[in-house]
């Protein structure tokens, strides 16, 4: 007898999940992606397209996703981004897959980029500045790469122009408190496109891995920095670097560059081909703490090759003296 009733139980539940269900296809889609799926973030809508097929028709609806992206980041919604993410696989909702986790760095992505056989003919810089989470400030960048020019010179993208500043919502007060803040508060997205193979990725950080002061006009570089790898298999750094300064502590420049274990930029192939590689590899959930934590041990790695080289370097001295004193008495 309990186990009828529990049974009787179980099949009225289910009748009424199954009710509940077949209630929420009989709305009409314009109202559910109108009065529902436009009010979800990124992560809830994808997750919300896996629950049944009719929700993954309304969910991929580009619109959705386009409001999603431009929200997001403000910048995607120039002509010329929203251009190039047009042709992505699935439009903005590939855009959105690409660009909002964060970079992951494997052994595998020099391989990737360095096997790609469609030519980069322009990079598109999408950047957006926030405070407290608020964008304050938003630009595009077109950078050609088939030029020789490109392909040889340092690989140096300036956002600002030479007298350009953007403002914060920082007061001017103690040096040491608006800088805390600035480092705490202020974040940046650096997108690159590649509009030829339809690949985007996000190459800062969610957060300032490094903060410090210049020695001499004492500005205060914020670095942005997530690590990828070289055509050998080595870590690199994709460093997007803020320097602000003045008593309400202006953003005065804003570069992303590509530099190796010695600090070192490099040239525009070498780098060309390394974020192919980072398009290509994986993405992981973006997390303060370990993108932090992967820096840390990079710098560190950075630290123990330049003591090393310093070492051979002392070695090289000594031994180049050693032969030079034993051919003058020889003599």
């Amino acid at each position: 007898m309990m186990s009828s009733s529990k049974a009787a139980t179980s099949t009225a539940a289910a009748a009424d999940q199954s009710g509940e269900r077949n209630s929420l296809t009989t709305i009409h889609p314009d109202i559910v992606q109108s009065h529902i799926l436009n009010r979800l973030n990124g992560a809830t809508l994808a997750s919300t397209s896996c629950a049944s097929v009719h929700f993954q028709s309304l969910c991929n609806d580009d619109r959705l996703w386009q409001r999603i992206c431009n929200s997001t980041w403000p910048s995607t919604a120039h002509p010329h981004v929203r251009s190039a993410v047009s042709s992505f696989p699935s439009a903005h909702r590939s855009f959105y897959s690409d660009s909002f986790p964060s970079l992951h760095n494997t052994g595998d992505l020099h391989r990737q980029g360095k096997r790609c056989p469609i030519e980069t003919s322009e990079l598109i810089s999408a950047v957006d500045i926030y405070f407290d989470n608020k964008p304050i400030y938003s630009k595009i960048l077109k950078t050609e790469t088939l030029s020789s020019w490109f392909m040889s010179s340092p690989f140096r993208l300036e956002l600002l122009h030479p007298k350009e500043t953007i403002s914060t919502p920082i007061e001017s007060g103690a040096g040491g408190t608006c800088n805390e803040r600035a480092a705490e508060h202020l974040r940046v997205s650096w997108i690159l496109i590649d509009p030829a193979r339809k690949r985007a990725v996000n190459v800062a950080s969610q957060r300032a891995v490094e903060a410090r002061m210049h020695w001499l006009n004492e500005d205060l570089q914020l670095r942005y920095a997530t690590v990828a790898v070289d055509i050998r298999g080595n870590p690199v750094q994709c460093a997007v670097v803020v320097k602000c300064g003045g008593e309400e502590l202006q953003v005065k420049e804003i570069s992303m560059q590509v530099e190796d274990m010695e600090g070192k930029i490099l040239g525009g192939m070498d780098s060309l081909v390394i974020l192919r590689g980072a398009m290509d590899g994986e993405r992981r959930r973006a997390d303060v703490a370990i993108e932090r934590e992967i820096y840390e041990m990079f710098r560190r790695n950075k630290e123990d090759f330049r003591e090393r080289k310093q070492r051979r370097e002392r070695g090289l001295d000594m031994a180049f003296i050693a032969t030079g004193i034993s051919i003058f008495f020889a003599i």
